[in-house]
């Protein structure tokens, strides 16, 4: 339990650095996004393609994936069912509050949980794979059946996931280490040199991104907000231990990365899905801060209970 403690305590300690920089804006005003640029566009690729091309396959898709797969779907209906047919909520707000309550944050920090906590990033690719090939081209999909405004061509969307570089370093390290290749170490190097800053810069703009944040305001999105954070922070967590112990017997580890990957906050991609489409865009926002709120303290609860 102490190293769990210790794992969390320095990344919210990493975080925290974060918030005071973009409080008092000591890198710029546009930090943030340079910040979270390098993070998804260099440093998360090298990290994930150095980690998954020197793992087998049998360590990288698990019982977890398959638990963190169902507790997204259960939440994720529960949601549509309430916000479609209790609150007539129109189609495009129903589809973003889902993600906010289901789409977690595998970039700025599940590959730092995953490093610290986890002790392999290997067990937040499976996740990102699922949601970058399935569960964003439907959301996707949906909104832009439903928005008017802006919305983009159907090839782009087609094209997402060949788009995202985090989802082709994912994919060339699968087919690396499905290929029985094993890279030599000066060939890594460089990879695993730059992805060692992954972990630091992604929570650095996490903390950086909270300055600014109002997410307790006032507002007619209110409900939508807190049943999204409630979903997302306990229901989630809850319904994959549920599965990973009782319906597919996981124990240890790999239990443990099943509730902790489910536990994760809403990821920033909501927020620009939701910008982009002009739908949702308060629920989607508020959600992310609130839940990244949240998180701090469930993550920490859930790696203590079940190291």
């Amino acid at each position: 339990m102490r190293g769990v403690l210790t794992g969390f305590a320095a990344l919210w300690t990493v975080t925290l650095v974060g918030y005071l920089l973009g409080r008092h804006e000591l890198l710029g005003p546009h930090a943030t996004t340079a910040l979270t640029r390098l993070v998804f566009f260099i440093a998360a690729p090298a990290l994930l393609f150095t980690t998954l091309a020197t793992s087998p396959l049998d360590e990288v898709f698990t019982g977890a994936l398959a638990a963190f797969v169902v507790s997204t779907i259960v939440v994720a209906v529960g949601y549509v069912t309430v916000a479609r047919f209790l609150w007539r909520r129109p189609a495009a707000e129903v589809t973003v509050g889902a993600l906010s309550a289901s789409y977690v944050n595998t970039a700025n920090l599940g590959i730092p949980v995953a490093a610290y906590v986890l002790g392999d990033v290997s067990f937040v690719a499976p996740v990102l794979l699922f949601q970058v090939l399935l569960a964003s081209p439907l959301a996707l999909a949906v909104l832009d059946a439903t928005a008017a405004a802006r919305r983009p061509p159907l090839r782009r969307l087609a094209l997402l996931p060949v788009r995202n570089p985090i989802m082709l370093a994912s994919a060339a390290g699968l087919a690396v280490t499905a290929s029985g290749w094993h890279p030599p170490a000066e060939a890594l190097r460089p990879f695993t040199l730059i992805g060692s800053a992954a972990v630091p810069l992604a929570l650095l703009a996490l903390g950086m991104s909270l300055p600014g944040s109002r997410p307790l305001a006032a507002g007619g999105e209110a409900r939508e907000r807190y049943t999204a954070v409630a979903l997302k922070v306990v229901a989630q967590p809850v319904v994959a231990y549920l599965v990973a112990r009782f319906a597919l017997g996981l124990t240890g580890p790999t239990l443990l990365a099943a509730v902790v990957t489910s536990a994760l906050p809403t990821a920033q991609n909501v927020f620009v899905f939701a910008t982009r489409y002009q739908r949702g865009e308060a629920v989607a926002r508020d959600s992310i801060v609130l839940s990244t709120l949240a998180a701090a303290v469930s993550l920490t609860v859930i790696a203590a209970a079940l190291h």
